[in-house]
């Protein structure tokens, strides 16, 4: 299922769902049968004169976060998916700076081992 973490963030849209995963997502939030949960939502379509439950199971459709599709084992990872979920811009834009800033360091250390002094330090100092 999900690990601990995930479990207390909220209901994810299971992927394995049948109608955008929404009841399937909540029953494995709480741990119960989907059937119950699909029976729920039937009864309380028939009984609403079905167009209010209909809204209101698209409406979770478009609030609830989809599953992720691989396991996430860390928090670091489940916040980073939680944002990503949350603000895709702003998920990217992380990304982006965080890769920068690797390229920045690979970048000084390229320069480094290509500077000639380098090779001459380097034959300089080396063991006979």
């Amino acid at each position: 299922m999900h690990p601990e973490h995930l479990r207390n963030s909220g209901p994810y849209r299971s992927r394995n769902g049948i109608i955008f995963g929404v009841c399937r997502g909540i029953a494995e939030h709480f741990q119960i049968s989907v059937f119950w949960v699909r029976v729920i939502f039937v009864v309380a379509a028939a009984l609403s004169w079905f167009v209010p439950t209909v809204v209101v199971y698209f409406v979770a459709a478009l609030v609830m976060k989809p599953e992720p599709v691989l396991p996430l084992e860390s928090i670091d990872e489940a916040e980073f998916y939680n944002s990503y979920a949350n603000s895709s811009a702003m998920a990217l834009h992380r990304l982006k700076h965080s890769f920068d800033q690797l390229d920045r360091r690979i970048q000084r250390m390229e320069n480094i081992v290509t500077n000639r002094e380098y090779q001459w330090d380097k034959r300089f100092h080396q063991p006979e």
